[in-house]
């Protein structure tokens, strides 16, 4: 009964997160390509302190994890977490994201981080 309960706190928190637009639509575009902070200012028109804070919360819930290339971080949807599979059920009822990384490149600000 304690696991059942302390399943459906940890689903209830991952739903809080997921029920803020710029994180949900984070990981919605997470689910198809790896970004880095560079990348989220410009689509989200938002300072880098503000992307790191939504994307450092979302890590510590292990929804995203994030790799190091050089001097870069770069992120991506954890698919090894144990609530993968509920949030991946969520987000295929959710539209496409990836047009937002191509209007970053048809304006010539996609930053190559590399």
């Amino acid at each position: 009964m304690e696991e059942v309960k302390a399943d459906l706190d940890k689903a209830a928190g991952i739903l809080k997160l997921l029920g803020d637009k710029t994180r949900l639509t984070m990981v919605k575009m997470l689910d198809t390509n790896d970004y880095c902070v560079c990348e989220f200012t410009g689509i989200f028109q938002m300072s880098q302190p503000a992307v790191s804070q939504h994307l450092r919360k979302l890590k510590d819930a292990g929804i995203v994890k994030e790799a190091r290339r050089g001097q870069w971080i770069i992120y991506s949807l954890n698919k090894e977490s144990d609530f993968y599979p509920f949030i991946a059920s969520l987000l295929q009822h959710l539209p496409s994201q990836d047009y937002k990384l191509k209007e970053l490149e048809e304006q010539g600000l996609r930053i190559s981080c590399d």
